[in-house]
């Protein structure tokens, strides 16, 4: 006969799921010391009004960017157990819908999306357009370069990524809201 903490735990492994796709950025990715918290920053700006990042498409990379990180970095690293697990659902659904709305591959890993959207970022800032289109033609990119680059400088607004970021950027900050635990 089979004893009850065996049975527990054999479910409880069961039960458990691998932690997200989380890609990895170079110190200071976001200008700021703490990637994190500058993403979540620069997301939550970028997505609470489209006409922020219109025609800027460094901006619009970066935020997306910014969303596809977070949501595995919130879900994997124990710096953020006080995030409520609904702002960590709502950031992988704002992950999904951002790639959708770019026409990137919803399945593909988030280091080849973060470091396309950072590597675009970069190279357009300084004025060398011909590596920021090579930088969009990563695997799962399913828009030619200059179409994605005409959705970048008229970034659509997502709904889940305005939501997902803002919650994110209070809930990250010392003391942050708590009333979502």
């Amino acid at each position: 006969m089979r004893s009850l903490p065996g049975c527990l735990l054999f479910a409880s492994c069961a039960l458990a799921r691998p932690a997200p796709d989380t890609a990895q950025l170079p110190f200071a990715a976001f200008g700021t010391l703490d990637n994190d918290v500058a993403a979540a920053n620069q997301s939550a700006w970028a997505f609470a009004a489209p006409e922020r990042t219109r025609n800027d498409p460094v901006d619009a990379a970066r935020a997306c960017a910014a969303v596809d990180y977070l949501a595995g970095e919130l879900s994997s690293n124990p710096r953020w157990l006080q995030v409520s697990p609904l702002t960590k659902q709502q950031m992988l659904q704002a992950r999904v819908d951002m790639r959708r709305a770019l026409g990137i591959d919803t399945g593909i890993r988030s280091q080849i999306v973060v470091n396309a959207l950072m590597g675009f970022a970069a190279a357009w800032q300084a004025g060398d357009q011909q590596a920021a289109l090579q930088a969009l033609a990563a695997p799962g990119f399913t828009l030619p370069p200059p179409q994605l680059v005409q959705a970048l400088f008229n970034l659509p607004y997502v709904p889940s990524a305005n939501i997902a970021s803002m919650e994110a950027a209070r809930e990250m900050m010392p003391g942050g809201d708590v009333a979502r635990r």
